[in-house]
């Protein structure tokens, strides 16, 4: 079969209201998943919706001093995908991973200290929003390097491979990443030696300020997968039932016949590349299509399931979400009036003990 022949047939199989947010995607069915606490997977997506948007707020006034890279509108991504994770797997971040280490597992608290610089932060401060860490839960880092933590993430694949455990790695990583020359090194690495991680590609259609169209011929970064022979799936990244189901499938061959994987999730970011501005017709006037995706919003979707199959009620939802938002700004006030840490530590994330 010739490349340009697979490269159509590879086009064709993908629905077409996966780029288009025209046209209407479909409902989510939870019932196929009967084990799944979907209440639960809603209030982590709330609870990660409500946080970054508390950061928004805090951030235009202000307060908060750190560039921000906001997660709205990706949540179902990361929620969907830490369902299949154990503490023992090797997750990494980019510069927006505050839905990454949440889903994770990642304490609110000390997320929240870290954006501000407070010594409780869990870099202890020294990081801000992009060097973020819940090494106990799995999410050994977060790096705004574009690329930077693909392949470390592939060493710690050859790490867990090489001490013949179940561990798998997992990294996430934007369309734009995959523009630079080290991701696919590490897929041909991963590829040419087997090692059982997963790249998980949010491809939200921008990188920074440039749409995906602008940048490469093609929508999908799936064909990547093909070029390296490696397992893939793309799919509707604001599905959170779809990103559980295909996290699970993918990340069990990796698990089992210790090889890489990709999946691509198509989603989209509700605020601007960096801060909390919904830059529809800021600067180069390119989110035209943002009250389309708006449509797709991956909690409104989960929450219409929810509803129609009698898990939850209106009155739940109310009250579940007033219950989250209060605690988080209790949370965000003790984290603006924590201390900051002390001179005489500037160096001691610098250097290793002996």
């Amino acid at each position: 079969m010739s490349s340009d022949k697979h490269r159509i047939e590879t086009l064709s199989s993908l629905p077409e209201f996966l780029f288009d947010p025209a046209l209407k995607a479909p409902e989510l069915e939870i019932n196929n998943f009967p084990d799944i606490a979907w209440r639960d997977v809603l209030k982590m997506m709330l609870r990660i919706r409500r946080i970054e948007e508390l950061l928004g707020e805090r951030a235009a006034k202000g307060i908060i001093k750190t560039p921000v890279h906001l997660y709205i509108g990706q949540e179902a991504v990361a929620t969907g995908l830490a369902l299949n994770l154990k503490n023992t797997d090797f997750a990494f971040g980019n510069h927006r991973s505050h839905g990454h280490y949440l889903a994770m597992g990642g304490d609110e608290y000390a997320l929240l200290c870290e954006i501000l610089g407070k010594e409780e932060g869990c870099s202890h401060g020294m990081g801000g929003s992009m060097h973020i860490t819940a090494a106990d839960k799995g999410f050994i880092g977060a790096l705004p390097i574009v690329a930077g933590t693909i392949p470390i993430a592939v060493g710690a694949a050859l790490h867990a491979k090489r001490n013949s455990n179940d561990s798998v790695a997992v990294v996430f990583f934007g369309d734009g990443a995959v523009e630079e020359g080290v991701f696919h090194e590490s897929m041909n690495f991963a590829a040419v030696h087997s090692l059982p991680v997963l790249f998980m590609c949010e491809n939200n259609l921008f990188s920074s300020h440039m749409h995906l169209s602008q940048r490469q011929p093609f929508m999908d970064i799936s064909r990547f997968a093909i070029a390296h022979g490696i397992d893939y799936a793309t799919i509707d990244g604001n599905n959170v039932t779809e990103v559980y189901r295909s996290s699970r499938e993918l990340l069990q061959i990796a698990r089992i016949q210790r090889k890489p994987v990709l999946l691509e999730a198509i989603t989209y970011r509700w605020r601007a590349h960096v801060g909390p501005d919904e830059d529809i017709e800021i600067g180069y006037g390119r989110r035209y299509d943002l009250p389309n995706w708006k449509k797709r919003d991956p909690i409104k979707r989960l929450v219409d399931a929810l509803l129609k199959s009698g898990l939850i009620t209106d009155d739940w939802l109310v009250k579940e979400d007033q219950s989250i938002s209060e605690e988080l700004r209790t949370l965000q006030d003790r984290a603006e009036e924590a201390a900051y840490p002390a001179k005489g530590q500037l160096f001691n994330k610098v250097y290793a003990d002996k």
